[in-house]
């Protein structure tokens, strides 16, 4: 179970509203390097993760991920906030307003909607770290496009900081993949899946 704090991870407050902003933004929740995606990513991965360090860093984030979907809602709630409907035409976020309102719906800045292709969960430790180490760079350069395109410090300041929490996860990945290659044969750690061989090895008793 968790422990749910009633307070965004960092504070978004954003006096200006711009839709604009907002359809860029919302990818982050739905879109295919995303803050949805990776949560789902990792608390599914941790299941067959073979070692306790290993599950441990996949829960704590994919834990934070979760708090990072609720401060893109909160973002993007705070910049469709209050619109008329002729800034809704202007800004070109008619096209999402006439399926969702403006309600959080999870969908890429390009329209298509959230998919689990786009997370993958192999059980195998070695490719769902190399999967995740990729996954948090692609997060990154998302919100270095972001960065690129918004000027309003309301919403960089919290952009920013989810920026910086894939830094700190990618290194993280790193600690568990280097975790992993010291209790594989360190000769071939691509040889077995040791959760697997197990499991195998117990129904033939060897």
């Amino acid at each position: 179970m968790w422990a749910y704090e009633k307070k965004l991870q960092f504070p978004v407050n954003i006096k200006n509203p711009n839709p604009s902003m907002a359809k860029v933004i919302i990818t982050q929740f739905g879109g295919p390097d995303g803050e949805l995606a990776a949560s789902q990513r990792y608390l599914a991965q941790r299941y067959t993760a073979p070692y306790g360090e290993v599950k441990g860093i996949l829960t704590d984030i994919g834990t934070e991920e979760l708090a990072h979907i609720e401060m893109i809602c909160a973002i993007v709630y705070q910049l469709t906030k209050c619109l008329s409907i002729d800034e809704i035409k202007k800004s070109g976020f008619d096209t999402y307003f006439v399926d969702h309102t403006t309600g959080l719906y999870p969908v890429a800045a390009s329209g298509a909607p959230f998919t689990a292709t786009y997370f993958q969960s192999k059980g195998d430790v070695i490719t769902d770290l190399t999967e995740d180490l990729a996954a948090e760079q692609k997060a990154r350069t998302t919100y270095d496009n972001i960065l690129r395109l918004v000027d309003d410090p309301d919403v960089r300041e919290p952009i920013k900081f989810l920026r910086e929490r894939e830094i700190v996860h990618f290194q993280r990945f790193g600690e568990a993949l280097r975790v992993v290659q010291d209790n594989l044969d360190s000769k071939n750690f691509y040889a077995f899946n040791p959760e697997f061989d197990k499991c195998e090895c117990k129904r033939k008793k060897c």
